[in-house]
């Protein structure tokens, strides 16, 4: 099994879509991130009504902070069909600010063809990368 497989399978085990009250549903969208140490973390999105949600991505993000990493080799995120799709705005900005390897996280935009990109090509001449230079 690769590991966009793992990943896949991973996302597709939490991702149960629900409705938990008239303002919130959860489930819609799941996310797994795959990390320099070869853990993969999970997570799925929270939309809300007051935009106070949270993002699959960075939920599962979150998860993998929560357990002390910080580096991301592989994000993968499927949508309510089963589709792989790729991170919105607010999450490219949250891993390219990770860390100054951030750019290289690789994303999987179509699972059956493996189609990839990496997080620097969906994120050109990102506002950030000075500050990595003064590290």
């Amino acid at each position: 099994m690769d590991d966009w497989q793992k990943l896949y399978k991973s996302a597709k085990k939490v991702q149960n879509y629900r409705i938990l009250s008239p303002f919130i549903e959860v489930g819609g969208v799941a996310a797994a991130v795959l990390t320099q140490n070869g853990n993969i973390y999970t997570g799925i999105c929270i939309d809300t009504a007051s935009s106070l949600g949270m993002c699959a991505e960075r939920n599962a993000i979150a998860n993998m902070l929560t357990n002390g990493e910080s580096e991301i080799r592989k994000v993968l995120a499927i949508t309510s069909d089963g589709k792989a799709s790729s991170p919105c705005g607010a999450c490219r900005e949250f891993m390219m600010q990770l860390s100054p390897n951030g750019g290289d996280i690789e994303i999987l935009i179509d699972y059956e063809s493996r189609k990839t990109v990496l997080l620097k090509d969906l994120t050109p001449d990102w506002w950030g990368a000075d500050r990595y230079k003064q590290l």
